[in-house]
């Protein structure tokens, strides 16, 4: 820790995104979490300075992010234009850009049964953090991850001196019956100088009105004129009391429209073309879109699977007759 009785002079922060880890987490936050919204890279940032600055002594503004990088393995453009996430992907690069983060990608490879994986990035992430730790003379170097495999990064970075703050989430959420948990690695957490377990600060009651913590969240506004989903009760209405369609008709429906979305607890349904009942389907079917994204009316294209509850749908994207929306203007994942 500094002496804050001596000018500091300026702190150089280097921040390292793990792109995989950061996703996953802001994908909790928007769907399974009460905040019910996705972690903004430029709030992450002003955080960031904020943390240094308490955890060294000194003012915010002797405290500056001098460089920022994200590492992610990434999907060949042929193969992620064939599953509608390629203008996404460069959404969110645009994000990454105007926010000052250097990306680094490496392409994944899929299976026979279309399972992606990445090789090499970990070890991507770690040569560059040290390497530009040593160029740059980084007083603090800030992780965003919470594999353990960075324990050897953290040792090497020790040796030269600088400071590692790691942010890092703990969570658990249940889905479809099933716990998904999420730990950081102890031994992570013991290596680094400023541990700061982000869960704990954004779920801290005495941190609910913290505008520290709620610059960490994008904030959704509605635009003017915007249609509001339809009411549950008029477009939900419970099946027995809607005439009911043949299931095989169902199961062969590729088109319709969205009848109604419940962001809160990340589901919705879709109005088959010609049907009159609706299709169930969960947020992580969506592939071009999110949840949040959806209103009642717009349209879709998408397969059904027959399951024990019935048809629901699956692999939904937006048609391609709908605009994209526009980034937006509070960076995001």
């Amino acid at each position: 820790m500094k002496n804050s009785s001596q000018h500091p002079g300026l702190l150089r922060i280097g921040v390292f995104y793990d792109g995989t880890y950061l996703s996953h987490v802001s994908n909790f936050y928007l769907y399974e979490h009460e905040r019910r919204a996705r972690l903004s890279i430029g709030g992450l940032h002003e955080f960031i300075r904020e943390q240094v600055a308490q955890q060294e002594s000194v003012e915010k503004r002797f405290c500056q992010i001098v460089d920022a990088h994200y590492f992610r393995g990434r999907l060949p453009a042929k193969l992620a234009q064939a599953q509608d996430v390629l203008f996404r992907e460069r959404q969110f690069d645009d994000v990454l850009i105007r926010e000052g983060v250097t990306l680094h990608f490496l392409p994944v490879t899929a299976d026979p049964h279309g399972d992606i994986s990445e090789k090499g990035i970990d070890v991507w992430f770690a040569l560059e953090a040290f390497e530009l730790a040593v160029q740059k003379h980084f007083d603090v170097t800030v992780l965003i991850t919470g594999d353990g495999d960075f324990v050897p990064l953290v040792r090497k970075l020790n040796t030269l001196g600088t400071r590692v703050m790691l942010l890092a989430w703990d969570f658990e959420f249940q889905r479809e019956g099933r716990t998904i948990a999420t730990r950081t690695s102890q031994a992570l957490i013991n290596e680094v100088t400023y541990p700061v377990m982000m869960a704990d600060e954004i779920d801290s009651r005495g941190r609910q009105r913290d505008s520290s913590v709620a610059q960490i969240f994008v904030q959704r506004v509605r635009e003017a004129g915007a249609p509001s989903p339809l009411p549950e009760a008029v477009v939900g209405a419970p099946a027995a009391s809607r005439p009911q369609d043949d299931p095989q008709f169902l199961l062969q429906a590729t088109e319709g429209a969205i009848a109604n979305v419940n962001t809160d607890k990340g589901y919705g349904f879709i109005r088959p073309e010609g049907a009159q009942t609706n299709l169930f389907f969960h947020f992580s079917a969506l592939q071009n879109c999110e949840l949040a994204d959806l209103s009642a009316g717009a349209p879709v294209r998408f397969r059904v699977v027959s399951t024990e509850r019935g048809p629901n749908a699956v692999e939904i994207h937006l048609r391609d007759d709908v605009s994209a929306p526009p980034p937006s203007d509070n960076p995001s994942l």
